[in-house]
């Protein structure tokens, strides 16, 4: 898969970013990696920023780590690994796979949206259809039907329930994670997607729910000895 560093300049207007990336990031600049992106893409009338990928490394002091999926008219692009403070990487950790950023006919979207939402239900780009049991599905139009691929493994066929409820949660500013939660990082999609990913993961929460169970474990065993404790020494 070609890089978003790599990607040849005659196929990506924006040939700048790259550069103007590793500038900001090598001076360690304050600019969340992200808002960089979205900056060099300004003048882009429509575009998809995804989660592709996270990491955290080191054991006493982490760093954390966020890699893009660019999806701008028929590219799609992938960063490099890019360092993101800890509080932005909590922040976003529920939403791999999701669009974190995107802007559609020069409308800016900023809440974490499943990929490929912004453009149901508006007929310039597709139509709903019924499949042959009779339920409604949206349908991009010939000429953007390779956004579905360029979502890569992330866009899944979006059904009139789902949209339905996804605008119920977008009034409602909740982030929809699909009827089925099968967005997010804890969606199934991550894990046919990233299963390298999920699995590490659910090591991860194994060791964690372990460690606190043993706490626990020990609190009560402590408070135990300490009523048996008192028990013992009362008289009779």
């Amino acid at each position: 898969m070609q890089t978003f560093f790599d990607l040849p300049c005659s196929r990506f207007p924006f040939c700048l970013i790259p550069v103007l990336l590793l500038l900001i990031v090598g001076c360690g600049g304050d600019a969340l990696p992200i808002r960089n992106l979205q900056t060099s893409l300004s003048e882009a009338p429509s575009y998809s920023i995804i989660l592709e990928n996270m990491k955290e490394e080191g054991n006493f002091f982490k760093d954390y780590y966020h890699r893009y999926r660019i999806v701008q008219g028929e590219d799609a692009t992938v960063t490099d690994w890019l360092r993101v403070p800890e509080e932005y990487y909590q922040a976003n950790e529920p939403f791999m796979g999701m669009v974190l950023a995107a802007k559609k006919e020069g409308e800016s979207i900023t809440e974490p949206i499943p990929p490929g939402y912004q453009y149901v239900g508006d007929t310039r780009y597709g139509s709903w259809r019924k499949d042959d049991r009779g339920r409604s599905f949206w349908e991009f139009y010939g000429k953007y039907a390779l956004l579905s691929n360029l979502f890569g493994g992330w866009y899944r066929p979006v059904y009139r329930n789902d949209y339905d409820a996804y605008r119920y949660n977008r009034s409602r500013n909740i982030p929809y994670f699909g009827r089925n939660n099968q967005y997010g990082t804890s969606g199934t999609i991550v894990k046919k997607a990233k299963p390298d990913f999920y699995q590490r993961r659910m090591g991860r929460n194994r060791i964690q729910s372990t460690s606190f169970m043993d706490k626990v474990s020990k609190r009560i065993g402590r408070t135990r000895s300490n009523l048996r404790g008192r028990s013992g020494g009362r008289g009779k």
